[in-house]
């Protein structure tokens, strides 16, 4: 398994869980950092608060090579890379030009989205890369077709086989696919200026008051709503969310956030609290700097997925 940075997995995760993360570059007055290894979101909003010019850079595709590489060193016989939505980076596609370069089959997978909505994506599949497959074993289907009790007995007890990268990679794409983001900042210009929201939409922070929602559509950055308020943007925020948990038989529930641990805490508990039984898991984190630096400060982001 291989993610990227955008994933904002922690390194316990990542660890636990077999998965290398491959770091998107944060550039800084022209100086070059790896998210996560040298540059996190505390000191990139402190680059931003002093007037630094920052831009992001997806990984080289030898980054990639280099990641799988150690994968084939290491014994793998497949890879399942899953990445970024490609409408918003590169990251995807240089991850496709290194696939290339490797002598075992790379799944590369666009999750259409970031954060822990890719994050998900990522768990959700090494947890199947460990599991028996839930497809019937081929030794089982052939000696079931054979026919009579015999066969019945050989195909009932044929040992089960784990899951090929084909069919990981699937299960990235099917909990990519369940998610839902929402989020609101400070300010829109950030966005504006990263070419991830037009002038129209972002207009609309600044007219009124307005407190815009936002989401990531199609890998791209939208507008769901308009409040007047922040604190009535958070309140739409959880509720937005829990109407959706309402609608799963389970789910994973992640509130980012950007220097304010306390206020992603609060609203992780209450989306829990409301969701009831059907929130299996909710967790908190930083959004990193790579996301920080396209949407500036103040974030506050709630992810919902599939369990």
């Amino acid at each position: 398994m291989v993610t990227d940075s955008t994933a904002t997995l922690t390194p316990a995760d990542a660890a636990a869980w077999g998965v290398e993360i491959v770091p998107l570059d944060v550039v800084v007055d022209g100086e070059r950092h790896a998210e996560g290894v040298d540059l996190g979101p505390a000191e990139l909003l402190e680059a931003l608060g002093r007037g630094a010019r920052v831009t992001t850079s997806q990984p080289p595709p030898a980054a990639f090579a280099a990641a799988y590489e150690r994968a084939v060193a290491a014994g793998a016989r497949e890879i399942v890379s899953v990445h970024l939505a490609g409408g918003l980076s590169g990251t995807v596609q240089a991850a496709r030009v290194a696939a290339a370069t490797v002598p075992v089959p790379v799944h590369v997978v666009d999750s259409g989205t970031a954060g822990m909505a890719l994050g998900f994506a990522v768990l959700a599949a090494a947890r199947a890369a460990r599991s028996p497959s839930t497809a019937e074993p081929s030794a089982a289907r052939a000696a079931r077709g054979a026919g009579g009790v015999r066969g019945w007995w050989q195909g009932r007890f044929a040992r089960p086989t784990t899951p090929g990268g084909a069919e990981v990679a699937d299960v990235a794409r099917t909990v990519a696919a369940s998610s839902r983001v929402w989020f609101l900042v400070d300010s829109l210009d950030h966005l504006r200026r990263g070419g991830r929201l037009g002038a129209t939409a972002a207009a609309l922070g600044t007219v009124l008051g307005l407190r815009p929602i936002l989401t990531v559509r199609d890998g791209s950055v939208v507008v769901v709503e308009k409040v007047r308020t922040r604190r009535a943007a958070r309140d739409r925020l959880e509720a937005l969310a829990v109407a959706d948990v309402a609608r799963r038989t389970s789910a994973r529930v992640a509130v980012h956030h950007l220097e304010q641990p306390e206020l992603a805490g609060a609203v992780a508990e209450q989306v829990r609290a409301w969701g009831a039984q059907r929130v299996v898991d909710a967790v908190t984190c930083d959004a990193g700097a790579v996301i920080a630096a396209h949407v500036g400060p103040g974030l506050l982001a709630i992810v919902v997925a599939d369990a």
